[in-house]
């Protein structure tokens, strides 16, 4: 009974859906992005600054090939920025961790870490940005939304 009202509803809702695919390299390149991620992030909790640190290069390299492979939906393209930025803060308080600034106070009562704040912000304004501006003007064309 639910499964019909659910598949009722959802044909109500779109009924003629607009698919969106990934081809199959650039899934492998997401699930490879993936791994890099853990690599470095493992790294960090293990203290391997060496791999740490070089995991960066690999993880945000992909993580920029697969932004600029789908920057034909806007969608796609403000969350791919956004884990990009997340990537880059992930690394500067890993780094500030590393070198042991993280806990060194800088201006007020900032310290190192909190410089990861810069591309967090930076990957939350592009993401409210879009939703706040541009979702709903994708919602009014023909475009498949990702989100």
């Amino acid at each position: 009974m639910i499964n019909i009202y659910l598949s009722q509803k959802i044909r109500q809702m779109s009924p003629n859906p607009v698919y969106y695919s990934i081809p199959s390299q650039l899934r492998r390149m997401e699930n490879m992005h993936i791994l890099f991620w853990l690599l470095k992030d493992i790294s960090w909790c293990l203290n391997f600054k060496v791999l740490g640190v070089l995991m960066i290069i690999p993880t945000l390299s992909v993580a920029i090939y697969i932004t600029i492979k789908n920057k034909e939906y806007k969608s796609e393209l403000a969350h791919n920025l956004a884990v990009i930025f997340w990537i880059a803060a992930n690394s500067t308080w890993m780094i500030c961790e590393f070198t042991g600034i993280d806990e060194t106070p800088i201006i007020g009562g900032f310290d190192g870490r909190h410089l990861a704040l810069i591309p967090f912000s930076i990957g939350l304004f592009i993401l409210l940005y879009y939703y706040i501006f541009l979702r709903h003007k994708e919602k009014s064309e023909d475009h498949p939304l990702t989100m």
